[in-house]
């Protein structure tokens, strides 16, 4: 076959769509007996509503690619229900205190039908016979002009051919169950297992009941921070459906792997008192329907089970581009600079595929290349401006993210300096991956004691970019619920916004003098674009 794509979870299958509408020639093929990778929604036996276990949510504002993709899948969508108060139990022995969440979930949408409903859709657009569920990838051959696949399919090994092969599986989860012949160099290895994968050893609870949900009668908006050591779920959400008609609440669970197996027998009770001591006994007739990521061979790597309380940074340049002369392609998630870990990362990673595919030699970024000596940089530092100033929404949802992520792992100290650092080095990071992509012509560009005259003009970029994302986070702060039990963090002292500057200020150094060293660079060997 012409393509062979591994892994039918929302980057595989939205591939696939592409693929097939071109009329190309391929096959997906899927280790679990059915499509979705992380997606799963399931029907709750009580009130008959279909419950996400996986992903629940995406965010329009600065979700570009996934609003895009509903829109042409023709998805119904309904905003996440956020009205009222949310409820902190920071005392196991103590009523929960209740608290003003404006936009807790800054926007965020869901889809009618639960998440499973993008990937039916996604699905139904591929000939069914190029669906090969219950294929467990065991073995990557590079054969000179093509690729062999060995999969164990129920115990029988089955080699597959094809000219081109995309890899739509978590990069970790490839390093630790495939094999390459010939090995991956080093660098490609080691940026594999460095990745985590998004969530992997993460659980989650949706509950379903038979009556209207009962918090909304109260004011309440259904959301729910636990706090103490003895938390069951450590996070709660609103899980109604777009009607709102009938109750369902969402949880993620603070315990960890290890603890969850422990209390396995035990969760559905400790589920539902956690739920009934924050919203009352009218939510004693639930029935808790659970899902353990970590226990998904398909999903959790072993080096998953021990990954830090931080939100990771995605899109490493190693995974992004092309191996063994143009033959394989590294896809998933977390292969995405921008919204790596969440379903638009699983979009862009695809769509980023498709282009190296089908697009000539050179990527996007090549029409700008300069057609003369006299090419003027100015083109190039107005692309970079603006992707600078396109990523001031999205870094505040990364702190956001990475926020939340802490919180739900345990951590209780420095949160807002974690998380406002974290999505800085991430934006920098990003913003050194653009300037590589960006032509420049260095023909009379000055350089004086090392430092290439573009330098400041690329720094320019980010002038006002720091300052404005604090501001946000200083007011979003003074209103989360999630922070009230954290007075230091809830409203920042001078001395605390001081430090965290200070820390910022020395990731700022490290990316201009990285920005100088590749502006010198590119000066000695022009870059060319990868094929």
């Amino acid at each position: 076959m012409e393509i062979a794509i591994v892994g039918a979870g929302i980057c595989g299958l939205t591939l696939g769509r592409e693929l097939a509408a071109r009329g190309v020639s391929f096959a997906l093929f899927e280790a679990r007996e059915r499509l979705g990778g992380r997606v799963l929604s399931v029907r709750n036996p009580t009130n008959g509503e279909r419950l996400d276990l996986g992903p629940t949510w995406f965010w329009p504002d600065t979700q570009p690619a996934v609003s895009q993709l509903l829109e042409e899948l023709g998805l119904e969508r309904f905003d996440q229900y956020d009205p009222g108060s949310a409820l902190l139990l920071s005392d196991p022995e103590e009523p929960p205190a209740t608290r003003a969440t404006p936009r807790l979930h800054a926007g965020a949408q869901r889809l009618k039908g639960g998440m499973a409903s993008l990937v039916e859709s996604l699905a139904a657009a591929i000939p069914q016979e190029a669906l090969c569920l219950g294929n467990v990838l065991r073995e990557i051959r590079d054969r000179g002009d093509h690729i062999e696949l060995l999969f164990d399919a129920g115990g029988e090994m089955v080699t597959v051919a094809a000219r081109r092969v995309v890899l739509a599986v978590p990069p970790r989860l490839l390093a630790e169950q495939a094999q390459f012949t010939p090995a991956l160099p080093g660098a490609d290895l080691a940026a594999m297992s460095a990745t985590p994968t998004w969530m992997a050893a993460q659980a989650k609870a949706v509950v379903g009941f038979s009556g209207p949900p009962a918090w909304r009668e109260a004011g309440h908006s259904g959301n729910a921070f636990v706090v103490h050591e003895q938390a069951v779920l450590g996070e709660i959400f609103d899980a109604c459906d777009a009607s709102g008609a009938t109750a369902a609440l969402g949880g993620f669970f603070a315990l960890s792997a290890q603890m969850r197996e422990a209390f396995r027998d035990g969760l559905p009770m400790l589920v539902e008192s956690q739920f009934v001591q924050l919203f009352g006994k009218a939510l004693e007739s639930g029935e808790p329907q659970m899902q353990d990521w970590a226990k998904e061979k398909f999903t959790c790597a072993q080096a998953d089970l021990d990954s830090s309380g931080e939100h990771p940074d995605y899109g490493a340049n190693a995974l992004r581009k092309s191996r063994w002369d143009g033959k394989l392609y590294f896809g998933a998630s977390e292969t995405a600079r921008e919204g790596g870990g969440y379903i638009e990362g699983a979009i862009n990673a695809a769509i980023r595929i498709r282009d190296q595919l089908f697009k000539p030699q050179e990527d996007s970024m090549t029409a700008l290349a300069p057609a003369s000596p006299d090419f003027d940089n100015q083109r190039s530092l107005e692309r970079f401006g603006e992707w600078v100033a396109s990523r001031q929404a999205p870094t505040f949802a990364s702190y956001r993210q990475r926020l939340n992520y802490a919180l739900s792992h345990g951590q209780r100290e420095q949160l807002t300096q974690r998380a406002m650092l974290g999505a800085m080095e991430a934006v920098f990071a990003d913003a050194l991956a653009v300037l590589e992509e960006l032509p420049f012509n260095h023909d009379g560009v000055a350089v004086e004691r090392g430092r290439s005259d573009l330098t400041p003009k690329v720094q320019a970029a980010f002038d006002g970019f720091i300052q404005a994302l604090l501001d946000a986070i200083i007011d979003f702060n003074r209103t989360s619920c999630a922070l009230s039990n954290f007075p230091e963090e809830h409203r920042l002292a001078k001395d605390y916004i001081s430090t965290t500057l200070r820390d910022i200020g020395a990731a700022w150094r490290e990316f201009s003098l990285s920005a100088n060293r590749l502006l010198l660079d590119k000066r000695e060997a022009p870059a060319t674009a990868d094929a």
